[in-house]
């Protein structure tokens, strides 16, 4: 699996980590982040990601900001991505086994690296039940359609 990663100034050391977490794993890793703690506008970083995942460059992608509040909301913007917003692996499990979250997002400010791996392994390992929950996956797509 080929995984997108962005960050913004809150958050180097933490990507840093988490790549070779995934890299050690065996998932191919696409830097879209910037690599050091100089002020960026999280907008900028977190539209990357999300414009490669709806593309088809990465399978999935990891958002990371302060908060995560803000990464989220610019990955959300984009057609065709759904980003969770987690703090925890349940968050992170149930976005994609009944959104089919593409992108999960969280904060380097609001948790550690122990948590951090924790939510992206049931990130990436956790799929898409589809069933009834892909007739609501299809009605957010319809919105995407109308916007």
């Amino acid at each position: 699996m080929k995984v997108g990663i962005a960050n913004d100034h809150a958050a180097p050391e933490m990507k840093k980590e988490l790549m070779a977490y995934l890299q050690e794993k065996g998932y191919e890793v696409v830097n879209y982040g910037t690599d050091t703690d100089a002020s960026v506008d999280y907008p900028d970083y977190g539209l990357k990601l999300a414009r490669a995942v709806a593309a088809g460059e990465v399978d999935r992608g990891i958002a990371i900001c302060g908060t995560g509040v803000g990464m989220s909301i610019v990955c959300n913007k984009v057609k065709g991505v759904r980003c969770v917003h987690c703090s925890e692996t349940f968050s992170a499990e149930y976005g994609r086994r009944h959104n089919d979250a593409n992108v999960v997002a969280f904060g380097a400010r609001v948790i550690g690296m122990g948590v951090a791996k924790q939510i992206v392994d049931v990130f990436l390992t956790t799929e898409f039940e589809g069933g009834r929950h892909q007739r609501r996956v299809d009605k957010i797509k319809a919105i995407e359609e109308e916007q």
